[in-house]
């Protein structure tokens, strides 16, 4: 497997705190600002999702094991639960993970044959 490396921590710039609330932005402009802090911070975050994802190719045994449906839909059912809490559609949230955990998985495989 490749060599992971852990993602930079965050610095001041990223803290949630400095993005301007979406009921404060005036202009398109602002809103832009706002939107690409928080694509950098999600990326941020997928990344070192993704560090979990190759730490699992390592521990698991079996390339079997990699694709396990119980545990995807209790991921989708937290990640839904998290998301009526949190205020974001269901209809963005699912499609998401679904798609970011079959990219999830398809790179985890990739890293359990490299192995």
């Amino acid at each position: 497997m490749g060599s992971a490396t852990t993602p930079e921590k965050p610095g001041p710039e990223m803290q949630e705190d400095t993005i301007k609330a979406p009921e404060n932005c005036g202009s398109m402009a602002e809103l832009r600002v706002a939107i690409d802090a928080l694509d950098e911070r999600l990326v941020r975050l997928l990344a070192r999702r993704q560090l979990y994802i190759e730490r699992a190719a390592v521990l698991k045994r079996e390339r079997r094991a990699v694709r396990d449906e119980a545990r995807i839909e209790e991921v989708v059912a937290k990640v839904l639960a998290a998301a009526k809490i949190a205020g974001l559609s269901g209809a963005i949230a699912e499609p998401v993970w679904r798609t970011l955990i079959e990219e999830s998985i398809r790179h985890e495989l990739q890293a359990f044959d490299k192995k």
